[in-house]
Formats: C-alpha cells, structure tokens, sequence
C-alpha cells in the first residue's frame, strides 16, 4: 500500500524548491531495499563458485534501458545517502545510459538489483537475477484501487513487487521477510529518513 509514500511524495514535491530534485517512486524503493539489505545479509550476498559471499557495502543496481540493451548503473552505498542524494545519483546514471556514456565502474559492483516498469504501465512482472547476485526485485506501477479497509470500501494506491531469489543463498523464508521489510518501509516511508 504506497498511499503513505504517495502523500509523503507529494510534500517532498510542494516543499522543493525550484530546479530541487524531488525524489521518484523507484528512489524510495531502492533505498527501502538498501535499509533491507543492510537487515538481510543474504539478500545482499551472492552464490560464487559454490559458496556464499556476503558483501559489506550496499550497492544497488537500477535496471535502465538503454538504447538497445538493459543496462544496470550502480548506486554505492545506498543504505548510506538520503533520497534526495539517491535521486540525483539515478537520474544523473540513467541520463549517461541513455547519452552512452556510462562508465565500466558505474556498471559494476551491484550487490542487489531493482527492476521498475511501473512507467510503462506495467501492473506486474518477474525479473530475471543478475548472477551471482542473490535477487532482484521486479516493481509494478502505483494505481488507485479499492480497498476494504474498518469494514469499508475506500481506495488505496497500490503497487505489486515481486522478489526472485537465488535459492541456493537466499531462501524462500528468508526472502520473504526481506520483502516484508522493504513493504514495511514503504507503507512507512518516515523510516526511509532515518
């Protein structure tokens, strides 16, 4: 349930000053993963080689496309930066993608992907896991839709996330309540300032 975020969004907007960049949906999702990953090391691991390897930054990778490809730029450290600092990251990142001239560095080093094609209209999807990564979250858009909520009917702006995990280190248990937290942070975006 993005009502939350979507109300929360909308002051961050009115409060913005002219040329400020105002953080989107998918900024509020990665750095609700990043606060995930960093709680779920697994999630935030890879299977290499037969073995596990848990990694100590927290960088997530944005799927993009690009002009003939998907191409994944890296925000580093996202469980460090503020929304506004994520924002300016992946715009400036999907901007180089789409002048082709994103760097080899900005290309690696994800521990943890987030596809979004929620802008395409697209309600839900599953996204396929960069190897060795452990998963990668596949984000719908934001519609208005009916809820039952106190025994009545009222709206709610809802988006569908499906997570695909590697078995092999993140299992199914363990993935869902990393997908919990990252609903739990999005249904409170207030966590995601902290």
């Amino acid at each position: 349930d993005m009502t939350r975020a979507v109300e929360a969004r909308a002051r961050i907007k009115a409060a913005a000053a002219d040329g400020e960049v105002v953080p989107s949906f998918n900024d509020m999702v990665v750095k609700a993963c990043a606060l995930a990953l960093r709680e779920f090391p697994r999630a935030n691991g890879a299977y290499r080689d037969g073995r596990f390897e848990l990694h100590s930054r927290v960088n997530v990778g944005i799927a993009v496309a690009g002009q003939d490809s998907l191409v994944v730029p890296t925000v580093f450290d996202a469980d460090r930066k503020g929304l506004r600092q994520i924002a300016g990251e992946a715009r400036a990142l999907a901007q180089r993608v789409r002048d082709g001239q994103i760097t080899p560095p900005e290309l690696s080093g994800a521990t943890f992907t987030v596809s979004n094609l929620g802008m395409y209209g697209i309600d839900s999807f599953s996204a396929v896991i960069n190897p060795p990564q452990a998963g990668i979250l596949a984000v719908g858009g934001i519609s208005e839709r009916p809820v039952v909520r106190d025994g009545e009917i009222t709206t709610a702006h809802l988006m569908a996330a499906t997570l695909a995990c590697d078995h092999r280190i993140l299992y199914g248990a363990d993935g869902a309540e990393f997908l919990a937290r990252i609903r739990a942070l999005l249904e409170e975006p207030v966590g995601l300032a902290l």
